[in-house]
């Protein structure tokens, strides 16, 4: 669906709408005027919203749905939107292939979305949740009111997706399957690049080309200095934000001080000391962030000052580093990390916590405790000694089962074999592993002390165990770290 799309069109039908990239699109889809529905094997916080938005939800993909929906539908008038995630023996797509549907991925939904909008795209490996959102909350708080399509919780407006008045649109772009080479932006902000999503390239290279093409489609490339496989992609092209170092970078955080708290660091553009900044989220991942979002909003025509007037309410999407309550005198938190590096940097922020007076959680933490969960069969396989090698930093390591996200188990592949990689580079480490999300609970109570940090770590359904632990509403402190 490209800028010829059939203004005829009058109703989307999202397959797996549930889905935090899917739902987003929906949302901002119904705003802008079109009929929208969906269907969806799980109720989550997404469906709820979009329910609640009066959007027809249909629970589970079966093939009544597609018969339902053409009921009082010209087909002709009608799109199916799938995502990547949606298998091609799906039967609500099988249907309505054999109804001649029309059947688009979301990505060209979303391509649809950006005409007509100044699109700020922001993509990358990691992080790119958090600067989208760093992003928006700058804008929104400038007066801008941007339409933003993001793949987190804003808590700015507690949704992942707004429909503003303003001509910018922020959306945050998926790598995993290709898709990104198909955008056109006209501020393009990619965060770092990190071989991953193995099912899809083959090698960094292959990642590095749909890199490149995202990046020539667009009319301004941002990008982050730091990483060393993006300097390799686009050399001195682009235009370039560090935390590291000054010469020859446009936008520079410097940082001076940083603690459980806050982060501060001397501000620099184009190699000259421009002010001082203090960004309460910890963790120099997040000043990175924080950089590239405030380098994005440079670019866009937001005077510093006010950047900076505003840069104390900034705040992380939820499940980063989200404190979600106590529980039994301890602190539970819930992170998205999910890839090796991604654990790395959220347990350096953990450490910058535990046994410090100077903390964003409410009370002092004495010890480390992870529930880790590995995110597919596949990504385990690939990265099993780069997830040893941090894990093994944990006081205390429960290995949750591993969420497959549709994928068939790989043989040889379990938490066993991961248990047996960290005690080659941490014999002394106290691993247990967890038969199921709901045994963990029990471990926890077990295993657990007063004043631990219990960490719970992974991209799948491991968000079950934070609400068994703390109850709805209780005992809830109202921020999101990174």
């Amino acid at each position: 669906m490209k800028a010829d799309f059939d203004s005829s069109i009058n109703h989307f039908h999202f397959i797996g709408i549930g889905g935090i990239g899917m739902s987003g699109i929906a949302l901002t889809l119904q705003k802008q005027g079109f009929s929208i529905s969906g269907s969806d094997t799980t109720e989550n916080e997404s469906i709820v919203r979009l329910k609640e938005s009066g959007i027809r939800i249909f629970k589970g993909q079966d093939v009544e749905n597609i018969k339902k929906i053409i009921q009082n539908k010209n087909k002709e008038n009608l799109i199916i939107v799938i995502s990547s995630a949606i298998p091609q023996n799906n039967q609500e797509l099988i249907s309505a292939i054999n109804l001649n549907l029309k059947v688009i991925h979301r990505s060209d939904a979303l391509n649809f979305l950006l005409q007509n909008k100044k699109s700020i795209l922001i993509a990358g490996s990691h992080g790119k949740t958090t600067t989208s959102t760093l992003i928006t909350t700058l804008f929104a708080e400038n007066n801008l009111d941007p339409t933003s399509i993001i793949g987190g919780v804003i808590p700015y407006y507690n949704s992942n997706s707004y429909t503003g008045k303003g001509t910018q649109l922020i959306a945050e772009i998926d790598e995993s399957d290709g898709s990104i080479s198909k955008y056109n932006g006209d501020l393009a902000v990619i965060t770092n690049i990190d071989l991953d999503h193995t099912d899809h390239y083959k090698n960094l290279g292959s990642l590095k080309i749909a890199i490149k093409k995202f990046a020539s489609n667009s009319k301004i490339l941002l990008a982050n200095n730091d990483c060393k496989n993006l300097k390799e992609c686009f050399s001195e092209k682009a235009i370039w934000w560090s935390t590291k170092n000054i010469e020859k970078i446009d936008f520079a955080g410097i940082p001076i001080k940083t603690d459980g708290s806050k982060t501060i660091a001397n501000y620099y553009e184009s190699g000259k000391l421009i002010d001082k900044i203090k960004i309460n989220i910890p963790g120099l991942h997040n000043l990175n962030n924080a950089i590239g979002a405030i380098a994005a909003c440079r670019i866009s025509g937001i005077n510093f000052s006010e950047i900076k007037n505003k840069l104390h309410l900034l705040k992380t999407p939820k499940r980063r580093f989200e404190f979600k309550g106590i529980w039994n005198e301890r602190q539970v938190v819930e992170d998205y990390a999910h890839h090796p590096n991604e654990v790395k940097e959220t347990i350096s922020m953990a450490r910058l916590i535990v046994n410090k007076k100077d903390t964003i959680l409410p009370l002092e933490s004495k010890r480390l405790v992870i529930v880790f969960q590995a995110h597919r069969y596949k990504r385990l396989k690939d990265f099993m000694h780069d997830f040893a090698k941090y894990l093994g930093k944990a006081d205390l390591l429960i290995l949750a089962p591993i969420y497959s996200a549709g994928e068939k188990p790989i043989e040889g592949i379990h938490n066993k074999k991961l248990k047996s990689c960290i005690l080659q580079q941490y014999p002394n480490q106290e691993i247990i592993i967890a038969e199921s999300i709901g045994c963990t609970k029990n471990i926890l109570k077990e295993k657990t002390k007063s004043n631990d940090l219990i960490l719970l770590m992974g991209a799948g359904d491991i968000g079950e165990l934070s609400s068994e632990l703390i109850e709805k509403n209780k005992n809830q402190v109202n921020f999101h770290a990174a």
